[in-house]
Protein backbone atom coordinates (compact mmCIF):
# COMPACT_ATOMS: atom_id res chain seq x y z
CA UNK A 1 0.00 0.00 0.00
CA UNK A 2 2.11 2.92 -1.21
CA UNK A 3 1.46 6.11 0.75
CA UNK A 4 0.82 9.11 -1.50
CA UNK A 5 0.45 11.77 1.20
CA UNK A 6 0.38 12.22 4.96
CA UNK A 7 -1.64 15.23 6.06
CA UNK A 8 -2.04 15.62 9.81
CA UNK A 9 -3.60 12.38 11.09
CA UNK A 10 -4.63 11.26 7.57
CA UNK A 11 -2.79 8.85 5.28
CA UNK A 12 -3.67 8.80 1.57
CA UNK A 13 -2.72 5.60 -0.25
CA UNK A 14 -3.63 3.20 -3.04
CA UNK A 15 -3.52 -0.53 -3.68
CA UNK A 16 -1.60 -1.63 -6.76
CA UNK A 17 -4.15 -4.44 -7.27
CA UNK A 18 -7.12 -2.05 -7.69
CA UNK A 19 -6.51 -1.66 -11.44
CA UNK A 20 -9.95 -3.07 -12.35
CA UNK A 21 -11.72 -0.16 -10.58
CA UNK A 22 -12.03 3.49 -11.62
CA UNK A 23 -9.21 5.74 -10.31
CA UNK A 24 -9.56 6.27 -6.57
CA UNK A 25 -7.60 6.86 -3.38
CA UNK A 26 -7.96 5.36 0.08
CA UNK A 27 -7.81 7.60 3.16
CA UNK A 28 -7.07 6.28 6.62
CA UNK A 29 -7.13 7.83 10.09
CA UNK A 30 -6.49 5.55 13.04
CA UNK A 31 -8.75 2.53 12.38
CA UNK A 32 -11.19 4.38 10.09
CA UNK A 33 -10.93 4.15 6.28
CA UNK A 34 -12.67 5.71 3.29
CA UNK A 35 -12.37 5.42 -0.48
CA UNK A 36 -12.75 8.42 -2.79
CA UNK A 37 -13.31 8.05 -6.52
CA UNK A 38 -11.30 10.68 -8.39
CA UNK A 39 -13.39 11.38 -11.49
CA UNK A 40 -15.86 12.64 -10.66
CA UNK A 41 -14.76 13.15 -7.06
CA UNK A 42 -17.13 11.29 -4.74
CA UNK A 43 -17.08 9.13 -1.63
CA UNK A 44 -17.68 5.42 -2.13
CA UNK A 45 -20.93 4.40 -0.46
Amino acid sequence: MPTVLRLGPYRFFFYAGDADEPPHVHVERDEDKAKFWLEPVRLQT
